[in-house]
């Protein structure tokens, strides 16, 4: 039998031994991001959880400010061949109709009756405020949370044939657990309606409701039978896009982040918010590039846009994920 000399000789045996009677399960288990692959994005994320988590490093940063804000469409599940908030209106046009007979002669309604996609692009961001204001709108925000809960439950994804909430990225569900795991409060900063989110995004991604921020809606306090009611009105808040995401930041989190996770243009103001200041920060931005387990896209396309954003990456060091190379797997249901 062999036995150890020195004491660095033994911890050496008792590492082995270990290793060998531990099962590759339990192995792989010590990699908080096992969907990524072993390429740049994955060690720069850990490089950087490690900088600002780890006590007398220089690079130290406090539990209260370590918030990290990610985009939502495009960042943390699937915007095509549509936003989800676009195909709810959708839906909420073809189920209303009967109550607006008007619908049949008037843009954009006409459109998504006959399902012309050419016209209702057309209509650009006008029209699509038209359809959110008119299907949004006009009801309490119980009712509308009931009506986002029930179709959030039931719509199918045109490509996929599977719910939207089960075409979220699993590399991001990893990434958001690491981060908390690692003391960081985690929010969602998306141009989509904040009262679209909130019913389901707790469940899904880990993120309560407060933690949200998003376009809106005017609300106004109603008493109603007695009852109190909040009421949504077909005017326009807040749109937390582009710009307006450090504006909706500040207001809604109150602290400067310092990480920022998006795929597009619309979240290019969000990561220079976030990196372009003093300390320790990370950007990194989703590079759509697998046509066959998602979609390929970038600089030319009418949803989630990466033009701008994708030349400032280069610029700033933030970190660009190629879906591609960077992931093992997309969805959830590719782990089965």
């Amino acid at each position: 039998m062999f036995v150890p000399r020195d004491l660095e000789t033994a911890r050496a045996v008792a590492f082995l031994v270990t290793v060998a009677l531990t099962p590759a399960v339990a192995l792989a288990q010590t990699d908080p991001l096992p969907s990524w692959n072993d390429t740049q994005p994955k060690a720069a994320i850990v490089e950087f959880v490690e900088k600002v988590s780890k006590e007398g490093s220089a690079d130290f940063v406090p539990e209260p400010e370590r918030i990290a804000v990610f985009d939502n469409d495009g960042t943390l599940w699937t915007e095509h061949p549509m936003y989800v908030q676009l195909a709810f209106a959708l839906d909420r046009v073809k189920a209303e109709a009967a109550n607006h007979p008007e619908w049949a002669t008037t843009q954009p309604f006409q459109a998504v009756l006959e399902g012309d996609m050419k016209t209702l692009a057309d209509a650009g961001e006008k029209g699509l405020v038209e359809l959110i204001m008119a299907t949004h709108a006009g009801m309490t925000t119980d009712e509308f949370q009931k009506i986002v809960s029930d179709w959030i439950a039931t719509a199918r994804d045109p490509r996929f044939k599977r719910p939207y909430t089960e075409l979220v990225y699993q590399p991001m569900l990893e990434l958001l657990a690491y981060l908390r795991a690692n003391g960081f409060k985690t929010f969602i900063v998306s141009g989509g309606g904040v009262e679209l989110m909130r019913p389901w995004v707790e469940q899904i991604y880990g993120i309560p409701p407060e933690q949200v921020v998003g376009s809106s809606i005017n609300t106004q306090f109603e008493m109603r039978d007695g009852i109190p009611t909040l009421f949504r009105l077909p005017q326009v808040n807040f749109i937390d896009d582009k710009a307006g995401k450090p504006v909706g930041i500040n207001e809604h989190i109150g602290r400067r982040p310092i990480a920022a996770f998006g795929n597009s243009d619309g979240d290019l103001e969000m990561l220079q918010w976030t990196t372009l200041a003093d300390g320790e920060q990370f950007g990194l931005i989703v590079h759509h590039t697998d046509a066959e387990r998602e979609y390929a896209y970038d600089r030319q396309t009418e949803f989630g846009r990466l033009d701008k954003a994708l030349d400032a990456a280069a610029v700033n060091q933030w970190t660009v994920v190629d879906m591609k190379t960077d992931w093992k797997v997309i969805f959830p249901s590719d782990l089965k």
